[in-house]
């Protein structure tokens, strides 16, 4: 059974149980605890949790996971892989423990021919937790013999989400594989001929003081009593096909098949070549899957993520023996089997090529120069005396150069070092810790989510209802207000406060648009300037500000008020992303899509996903096709309605962005530019008044960006441009069509002669070799040169030190440091000869004690090192400060 027939089945047996069917939430996940969607649960857990009530009572769904932890062993066994759906169906409030077990087994042995899976009832097993009599009572009487039954610990069967809040006891479905995959016994003898295949989790307990995931207390039984569970459709998979592993099933193999036969490798004939071609084929379907969600390669987030599959998969098909580019013969095998599930990869497949085809190219110049910058640092660390690469060259190779740990190893295994990989997992586990503080930081203020989600569960009316897009006023009830994170009964004069109220009309910041400002005020006289929204956890918008006057206290009524002229603002701002967005679609095609934007009052950034270089008058024909729309006057309006309907209807989702069941289309000019977009906007186009495009250019692989001056602030912006010209055609005396040829000539004359005036510099600086050696004195024996050369280049400073250091040859102990200033900054040198670190003195202590005096800092090696500071006023001090240093080491004082 193919795999896209097995997902099938699943939504179309719990849509006949009355389940919604629910679409697959995007890969990138919008829990701010969460990079990545990691559990088929993870977009309901404001349902489970009641942090929001459920839309339905019944839900199902077919969710993409992605899971990185393990990246490294990818391939090494045929257990792990990133790239995963999980089949789900939840009951929230609804059904318990007897529809879910009822569900699971009519599913699993109901006849192939008859809509089921077909599994031999013969073959299931099933585990509850060691006291859930319930649970075990109703297995046996769905038919379960008792023998095929086993009770499990909290280890096991016992789930909770790490901290205060629902949890309650598991049932795991598992398969016997037979014999020839391990011993009898059952789940708890071997769980690889026993294959876990679904778990039921029933969330019937309120826990409380959760120390670890076996260590809590139950506090109660819930009110309202949940079902998450999760069947991994992967597995089902290749049980189904008769094959031994996910890597063999039909949405996998075909990419492993092609690499084979791109390197002419078999499969099964060498571990070491199955181990690559199972790494290709899992990073391959995992970025085509984040790529389709609308994640681009960068530097942080799941932008790095994506850029490490990728460079992981190319890598691997090089080792492989691969040297042509792979991305265009592997990435449309995975899309071909692939869109049997998700038709969207086929029709946005030339965008994701695009993305993939680019970041692959830019890989494979960079194992070029990342090829020789790890040389130098093996014959570094061997020059040093180390047979061991540090934590911090391979974390560098890998965090600025690109480089995979992975290809790092190997290559120095080839070389014969080690490499620090304890030292490199700290400073990537620190990383990874930064990168999620960051995003947790920018939504909750740095404050543990769980308090929101707290707070979200105590509101007795539900959500905190949003007004904005029908008015910019309003009444509402203070419900909350939180001092530091923690709950707080009022707040005075002069403190920083979080206020949710019952309603709000400030726009939470969001797709791209800035948060409201403004102020509430109490009917007591108290007054909050608002500076931030945020809606850390969905339903709760929290307004961040100051207490300016009076005392607010939680259950005053009060009046929000939103910044009018800056909503205006960032509304004229918002719909100019959208024309802006539209023109470059009909310009540069229907790949580049929108991959992140800024709304702010008067100016907008927007990123699009493209590998053209796009020129100036590409440009300036974008920036005058949205002036001309800006100038039609077209209507811009807002309508709601699910999102199914929004998209046949032509409307366009951006990649990335988070969608519930019932979705706001802006759409402009009719169908001339329809998005799902939860942002507010201007009546007509005409309001938006100018768009002036101020920069445009790459931000990365197959990303650009746009930046734009809107409304007022373009006005502006044209009119001090306008000056400028004006003052710069009265100063080089030509017209405003002749300016870029004339100052183009004048720059070019000014570069010449700055080289000369450095050629003549160096010269004299040269030139006094002779004499600066003549000059050399004697520190306890050692020659030492402390010499001021003025203004000269670094360059020019390390010439001049080894002339000297030469002239004075090898006789007796010799130290040269001569020291200038380069770009107001200065610059000492300092070089030895091998008699002198016969002594013991050292260039880069040397020079370490002089770059300290100036203010900054340097290094290098034994025989010759550099440093710098910021106070060239020092520069004699530092000089004295080397001889001084010369001869505490000769003298051991």
């Amino acid at each position: 059974m193919q795999t896209a027939e097995i997902r099938r089945r699943w939504l179309d047996f719990f849509e006949r149980q009355g389940h919604a069917v629910v679409p697959s939430a995007s890969l990138v996940s919008s829990d701010p605890s969460l990079m990545f969607t990691v559990a088929g649960m993870v977009p309901f857990i404001p349902y489970l949790t009641a942090q929001v009530p459920a839309p339905y009572r019944r839900a199902t769904s077919v969710q993409k996971c992605l899971r990185t932890l393990d990246i490294e062993e990818v391939g090494k066994t045929t257990r792990h892989g990133t790239f995963f759906q999980m089949n789900g169906n939840f009951s929230f409030g609804d059904y318990f423990k007897r529809e879910a077990i009822a569900f699971a087994w009519e599913l699993l042995t109901t006849p192939q021919e008859r809509g089921g899976y077909g599994f031999d009832p013969q073959r299931l097993w099933a585990t509850v937790y060691h006291d859930d009599d319930e649970a075990y009572a109703l297995w046996r009487e769905i038919g379960m013999p008792a023998e095929r039954i086993q009770r499990r610990g909290k280890a096991d069967n016992y789930w909770n989400t790490g901290q205060p809040g629902p949890g309650g006891p598991c049932s795991e479905i598992y398969y016997d594989r037979g014999a020839q995959f391990g011993a009898d016994g059952g789940p708890e003898a071997d769980e690889d001929r026993y294959l876990e295949i679904w778990n039921l989790v029933f969330m019937q307990y309120q826990l409380s003081a959760v120390r670890s995931k076996t260590d809590f207390d139950v506090a109660g039984e819930l009110p309202a009593k949940n079902i998450d569970t999760g069947m991994g459709l992967e597995r089902v998979a290749f049980l189904l096909q008769g094959v031994d592993n996910m890597y063999e099933i039909d949405e996998v193999r075909p990419v492993l098949d092609r690499a084979a036969q791109l390197s002419g490798k078999r499969y099964g004939a060498d571990h070491e070549d199955d181990v690559r071609l199972r790494v290709v084929a899992d990073h391959v379907r995992s970025a085509l899957m984040l790529i389709g969600d609308g994640v681009v390669p960068g530097n942080e987030g799941p932008g790095y993520v994506l850029r490490r599959l990728i460079r992981r998969a190319v890598r691997a098909v090089r080792l492989l023996g691969v040297e042509e580019p792979a991305m265009p013969h592997l990435l449309p095998a995975s899309m071909e089997v692939m869109s049997a599930s998700y038709p969207e990869l086929r029709r946005d497949f030339a965008r994701i090529a695009a993305v993939a085809d680019a970041e692959e190219e830019a890989f494979r110049r960079t194992l070029v120069a990342g090829t020789s910058i790890f040389e130098t640092a093996v014959a570094q660390a061997r020059g040093a005396g180390s047979t061991t690469l540090s934590g911090e060259r391979a974390f560098a190779l890998h965090d600025t150069y690109g480089f995979p740990i992975d290809l790092t190893l190997e290559m120095a295994a080839e070389a014969g070092v080690d490499v620090d990989e304890r030292g490199f997992r700290r400073l990537m586990a620190e990383q990874v810790d930064r990168a999620k503080a960051d995003a947790r930081a920018k939504k909750t203020g740095g404050v543990d989510l769980s308090s929101y989600r707290t707070t979200l569960e105590g509101l007795s009316g539900g959500p905190v209802v949003f007004t904005g897009y029908e008015r910019a006023e309003g009444d509402a009830d203070v419900l909350v207000l939180l001092r530091g994170g923690v709950s707080a009964p009022s707040a005075p004069a002069g403190t920083d406060v979080e206020v949710v109220l019952d309603r709000t009309p400030f726009y939470a910041e969001g797709g791209g648009q800035l948060a409201d400002h403004g102020t509430i005020t109490t009917a007591s006289g108290a007054r909050v300037r608002v500076d931030d929204v945020q809606q850390p956890v969905r339903g709760l918008y929290v307004h961040r500000g100051t207490v300016e006057a009076g005392e607010v206290v939680v259950g005053d009524r009060a009046h929000a008020q939103v910044d009018a002229v800056r909503r205006r603002a960032v509304s004229r701002a918002h719909t100019a992303t959208h024309l802006v967005h539209q023109v470059v679609r009909e310009h540069l095609g229907d790949t580049a899509t929108q991959a992140g934007s800024e709304n702010a009052p008067g100016r907008l950034r927007f990123d699009y996903s493209s590998t053209a270089q796009v020129g100036a008058d590409l440009v300036r024909d974008i920036e005058g096709v949205v002036n001309e729309r800006v100038a039609d006057d077209l209507e811009v309006s807002a309508t709601v309605t699910d999102r199914e309907t929004a998209l046949r209807s032509g409307a366009m989702a951006l990649f990335g962005e988070k969608y519930g069941d019932r979705v706001r289309v802006v759409s402009i000019g009719g169908d001339w530019s329809k998005e799902l977009c939860g942002g507010t906007h201007t009546l007509t186009s005409q309001q938006v008044g100018l768009v002036s495009i101020v920069s445009e250019g790459s931000i990365g692989s197959g990303a650009r960006r746009i930046e734009a001056l809107v409304g007022t602030d373009a006005y502006a912006f044209l009119s001090h441009e306008h000056l400028l010209v004006s003052q710069l055609t009265d100063v080089v005396k030509a017209r405003p069509e002749e300016l870029p040829e004339r100052v183009g000539g004048l720059i070019a004359r000014l570069r010449d002669a700055e080289k000369e005036i450095a050629r003549l510099r160096a010269g004299q600086v040269l030139a006094a070799a002779p004499q600066v050696a003549a000059a050399a004195r004697d520190t306890f024996g050692v020659s030492v040169v402390a010499h001021d050369a003025g203004p000269a280049s670094a360059e020019d400073l390390r010439t001049l030190v080894l002339d000297v250091r030469g002239r004075l040859g090898n006789e007796r102990p010799v130290v040269v440091a001569v020291a200038g200033v380069a770009k107001d900054r200065p610059v000492v040198v300092v070089a030895t000869n091998e008699e002198a670190r016969r002594w013991g003195v050292k260039a880069g202590e040397l020079v370490r004690g002089a770059a300290q005096v100036l203010g900054g800092g340097g290094g290098g090696k034994d025989d010759l090192a550099q440093g710098g500071g910021q106070d060239p006023a020092r520069v004699a001090d530092a000089l004295a400060g080397i001889e001084h240093a010369v001869g505490q080491r000769v003298t051991g004082s």
